[in-house]
């Protein structure tokens, strides 16, 4: 498995090999030898999965969670085609702002590592797309906030030639500008502390 980092400071894409023969193929999506070599974590602590299904077009996010408790994701395509994003909303990071992509698809099966305190987006590029999700903690609603995908001072890689389809929730969303005024960012000391370990109440991983 190839691990690159991300624009984003602490993301990770990983790109297993692929063990193709006349039945079909077989990959690996998560190895935790080869995050702990890139991540420098012993391992990913999964406390819940997801699995989500989206028609061409459809655009999740950006979501985020509140630290504390934050959450950090590995995620990777399971059927079609996607868009991957991180975006850094993290007040304080060196990469505050950025965001990078990572195209998921049947070809290259690359997952992502998506530290805590980040806010995550993707972009369906076929129908019945695929994606799944390994969580460091439960998912709380309560906890669980949105940016507006299409604020246009953030830019995101939405292809021009699809119609982009936001849940209700999505599409009211407030811009990241918004976000900061009202105080809804996470510090990125305090994810640094959570990933770290450093707070009662973490149960994520160790930041490299």
């Amino acid at each position: 498995m190839k691990a690159r980092k991300l624009r984003v400071e602490g993301a990770l894409e990983f790109t297993p090999r692929v063990f193709p023969d006349d039945r079909g193929l077989f990959i690996s999506p998560y190895q935790e030898q080869s995050f702990v070599e890139a991540h420098g974590s012993p391992l990913f602590p999964v406390a819940q999965t997801n699995h989500s299904l989206s028609a061409r077009g459809v655009v999740r996010g950006i979501h985020f969670t509140t630290t504390p408790p934050g959450t950090a994701k590995y995620v990777y395509c399971a059927r079609g085609k996607a868009l991957d994003i991180v975006v850094d909303i993290r007040v304080g990071s060196p990469t505050f702002g950025q965001w990078d992509v990572v195209l998921m698809d049947q070809q290259d099966h690359r997952a992502s590592y998506l530290p805590v305190g980040v806010g995550h987006a993707f972009v369906a590029l076929e129908d019945d797309t695929v994606m799944s999700y390994m969580l460091s903690e439960s998912y709380v609603p309560a906890n669980e906030l949105a940016l507006f995908a299409l604020d246009p001072a953030l830019g995101l890689p939405i292809p021009t030639d699809i119609e982009p389809l936001l849940s209700e929730r999505d599409g009211v969303a407030v811009t990241l500008a918004e976000a900061a005024e009202q105080g809804l960012l996470p510090d990125y000391a305090r994810c640094q502390e959570i990933e770290k370990g450093k707070l009662p109440d973490a149960t994520v991983i160790v930041n490299a």
